[in-house]
């Protein structure tokens, strides 16, 4: 069987990075993204790369560490509400955006991941999402053309995987982690346990090990995205 398993996130990302390519990052804000994968894709100095996620991180953790070092030339995103230097560099102009609604997003990886090159909905019609793109009516309705999303590298975050690279994910962690996976002409997974072949019940594999081709073990920060606190007054 071949060994998919490295040693470091640095070693996982050899010989698969490079500039100008697209990149489909897992997570939801900060749950469930592949963070030491952000870390090694920053340090391997790769630019002008187009980064597909639902958000753009925060200043300094998550996607908001390649925003920092100006590697990122274009996002594919839903929301970006967190992210004070994304909207600097948006602003400005130094940063292309494609804002795509959450669930289309989701549709949209997944689709590509099932070799599915696009598919009708009606989300976005008559907004500025579905500017220039194909109408097509079903049932006296408009439906509006959305392409399903290939990504030249996806990096996932899974809690448990073996050494064939079956995923399991950690309950909200697992949000879009699955697409993100499937979409990836190559996929790497950073979990925080692997386990011998065969210890995994078939019935709780999220994503088969048929879409990973590399993983690493991490220890996972789990930094908080936004924390809110109650004070007592007596």
């Amino acid at each position: 069987m071949i060994n998919k398993v490295y040693e470091t996130p640095a070693a996982a990302l050899a010989s698969v990075v490079r500039n100008g390519m697209t990149v489909a990052v897992g997570g939801f804000g900060l749950c469930g993204i592949p963070e030491q994968l952000i870390v090694a894709l920053r340090d391997s100095g790769a630019n002008n790369l187009t980064a597909v996620s639902n958000n753009a991180g925060v200043d300094e953790w998550g996607l908001g560490l390649l925003l920092k070092t100006r590697q990122i030339r274009k996002m594919v995103s839903s929301y970006v509400g967190e992210n004070a230097e994304f909207e600097r560099q948006y602003m400005i102009g130094e940063l292309e955006l494609e804002f795509c609604p959450q669930g289309t997003l989701a549709e949209r990886l997944r689709a590509g991941g099932a070799g599915i090159p696009g598919f009708y909905t009606k989300t976005g019609v008559g907004t500025i999402v579905a500017e220039g793109k194909p109408h097509m009516d079903f049932d006296g309705e408009s439906f509006v053309l959305e392409r399903g999303i290939r990504a030249d590298l996806s990096l996932v975050k899974a809690w448990k995987a073996d050494r064939f690279g079956n995923l399991v994910f950690r309950k909200t962690a697992r949000n879009f982690n699955p697409m993100v996976a499937a979409a990836g002409a190559v996929t790497v997974a950073e979990v925080e346990e692997l386990v011998p072949t065969g210890e995994l019940d078939p019935d709780q594999i999220h994503t088969p090990g048929i879409f990973v081709d590399r993983i690493v073990v991490t220890r996972s920060e789990k930094r908080i995205e936004q924390r809110t606190i109650t004070v007592q007054v007596r």
